[in-house]
């Protein structure tokens, strides 16, 4: 069963595929992702992988006879690759090099363009789970990538909204937003020419950063080969800052936003960033979603985000020590 199915009362996509259920877990002495695997290149830096369990497929089957005057059904058109950050089984983003991470960033860059040209494709969305926390089944440093036939809901809304700010105030709402998060400075956790690193006025998650680029710019292929290093560095970073917090393995969500595709002109209203949703909300506690958060996505953040940026501005100096 693979199709996508239509929620009527929050008018979205639900994807459904039971074939990801069969998805294994990882066995103590393989790795499909480690070269000798014989599923991918003896030799590597990053690579791409066609996800072997998609969600979303160039070549959908027919769905299921399921549908009704009121039940409406799709293919589940798209595209699910994942992204090897090394061949390494146990390295982390954090302690790869800058220039490697930069090699990423290409790929990133290559892949989102790749996928961006089939015209069916709506939303681009990059994404990272890291850490069994948030379901992790295979540890070898990686990340996805979704090219969806729809704009998600989350990414609708933002666009939304950027569209009424855009038409009332005729500022983009990320500039404003982070203009007012840089004069506030209390949350602000680092910067450089290209990126801003801060927790927001309004983060669901104790330590749910936000990276925004300094200029205004759409998409990940909009930036040059130095604002490109530069978000490398960044996530590299941002990433070594939070295992820093505790001394550990920090789980994590990561989730780049860029704005739609294949979808109309963006260029006024939409800026890109990236979200992170760590699960953490101190070295031995989760923050788990319950029915506040997820029946009436009403969240609840126990924790004051300007306490917390004081943390996080000093995990993410102890990272930087560790650099040099």
């Amino acid at each position: 069963m693979a199709e996508l199915r239509w929620h009527p009362l929050t008018k979205d996509w639900i994807m459904i595929a039971s074939n990801r259920q069969d998805r294994p877990q990882m066995p103590k002495d393989w790795c499909p992702f480690c070269p000798g695997s014989g599923k991918v290149p003896d030799s590597f830096e990053v690579y791409e992988y066609d996800n072997d369990f998609p969600a979303l497929s160039q070549d959908p089957p027919i769905p299921d006879d399921v549908a009704n005057d009121f039940f409406k059904v799709e293919k589940n058109y798209g595209k699910c690759e994942v992204i090897l950050y090394s061949p390494e089984h146990t390295v982390t983003l954090p302690e790869l090099s800058d220039e490697h991470v930069f090699k990423l960033v290409e790929l990133w860059c290559e892949r989102f363009e790749k996928i961006s040209a089939d015209e069916k494709i709506k939303y681009v969305f990059i994404f990272e789970n890291r850490g069994e926390a948030v379901g992790v089944t295979m540890p070898h440093p990686h990340g996805q990538i979704y090219g969806y036939p729809f704009i998600p809901k989350k990414l609708s809304l933002e666009c939304e909204s950027a569209k009424e700010h855009l038409e009332k105030t005729g500022k983009c709402i990320f500039c404003d937003m982070l203009e007012n998060e840089i004069s506030d400075g209390r949350r602000i956790i680092f910067r450089n020419e290209h990126f801003t690193v801060f927790l927001p006025f309004f983060t669901e998650y104790p330590y749910g950063v936000y990276i925004f680029s300094n200029a205004h710019k759409q998409y990940i292929t909009d930036f040059n080969k130095e604002e490109r290093e530069s978000l490398a560095k960044t996530i590299k970073q941002t990433a070594g800052m939070l295992d820093s917090l505790f001394d550990m393995k920090f789980p994590y969500m990561m989730c780049m936003h860029n704005a739609p595709v294949n979808s109309g002109d963006y260029s006024k209203d939409f800026h890109f960033h990236i979200e992170f949703f760590p699960p953490m909300r101190s070295a031995d506690k989760l923050k788990y979603n319950a029915s506040s958060e997820t029946g009436a996505w009403a969240y609840c953040n126990p924790t004051c985000p300007e306490e917390k940026a004081v943390e996080l501005r000093q995990a993410y100096e102890k990272f930087m020590k560790s650099q040099k």
